[in-house]
């Protein structure tokens, strides 16, 4: 099922697959974690500045060196834009 924008919709009581793009000195890498682990949501933390291959991954994803990028079930989210993230998490705030 797709929304008008063309996001997958994700179906409640199913966790995604929610991986993080940081690095260790960006401030907005911190509060986007800090967001996902108040509204419980599980996520692996990939730190590109220590993985050239991650770093690479990252870029070819979503086209962007700046972290954070988020990619949850396959969408990527470049930056903490928390209403995309809440959309797509389908957390309601």
């Amino acid at each position: 099922m797709k929304n008008l924008e063309g996001e997958k919709n994700i179906r409640k009581g199913s966790q995604p697959k929610v991986r993080v793009f940081i690095t260790v000195s960006c401030p907005y890498c911190f509060t986007l974690m800090e967001f996902l682990k108040e509204k419980g949501i599980e996520f692996e933390e990939i730190d590109v500045s220590k993985d050239e291959k991650a770093r690479d991954e990252m870029i070819k994803k979503s086209g962007r060196l700046e972290a954070p990028i988020i990619e949850i079930d396959g969408q990527i989210v470049a930056g903490f834009d928390k209403e995309k993230i809440c959309k797509l998490l389908d957390i309601k705030e």
